[in-house]
């Protein structure tokens, strides 16, 4: 099992490249802003599954969306995107999630029941593992990108089957590559 986490964790940024440009569809800025500000979130050491980062470039404005469990991730990304060339003024709207024990029990069984069932397994092959657990006060909402309609399902029958989880937001996205 400590592998299999050590895996997860480190292939961690390969998603999250995936999941970026998703949510940079309305940019108003060039190709080459938008990848410079995906290319440091990509960069940002904490940055895990629990945890769901996105951002919209207007002219030389980013804004940046999403939960995090860490407050220290959210200021590290405003930080790091304020220095990128071109970016005048950051709106950090990055949420951080409540401390709790009861959360973080939800994080790890919701972790277990998604990405230890065959099929969905692949997903925490890859860098940021592409299905994002976020949880509030017992609610989980999922968020990433699935290859298939079948897997947006599975994922989230996996999620409500979890004790203690009042409620589930199935929001992943099935990808147009497919």
């Amino acid at each position: 099992m400590k592998n299999r986490v050590a895996l997860v964790l480190a292939a961690g940024l390969i998603t999250f490249a995936m999941l970026l440009p998703a949510a940079t569809k309305n940019s108003t800025a060039g190709p080459d802003l938008s990848n410079r500000v995906r290319h440091e979130l990509l960069m940002l050491p904490y940055y895990n599954v629990f945890d769901n980062l996105s951002y919209q470039v207007s002219g030389d404005v980013v804004t940046l969306y999403g939960q995090v469990t860490r407050p220290v991730l959210k200021s590290d990304a405003g930080n790091v995107v304020k220095h990128i060339a071109g970016v005048s003024k950051v709106i950090n709207d990055i949420e951080v999630l409540p401390l709790s024990p009861f959360d973080d029990s939800i994080r790890l069984r919701t972790f277990r029941a998604i990405y230890s069932q065959p099929g969905l397994d692949r997903y925490a092959l890859r860098a940021v593992p592409g299905i994002h657990i976020i949880v509030k006060n017992g609610n989980v909402t999922l968020e990433g990108v699935v290859a298939n309609q079948m897997d947006k399902n599975l994922a989230g029958i996996r999620a409500n089957g979890v004790a203690g989880v009042f409620s589930v937001t199935n929001n992943l996205r099935v990808s147009e590559i497919g």
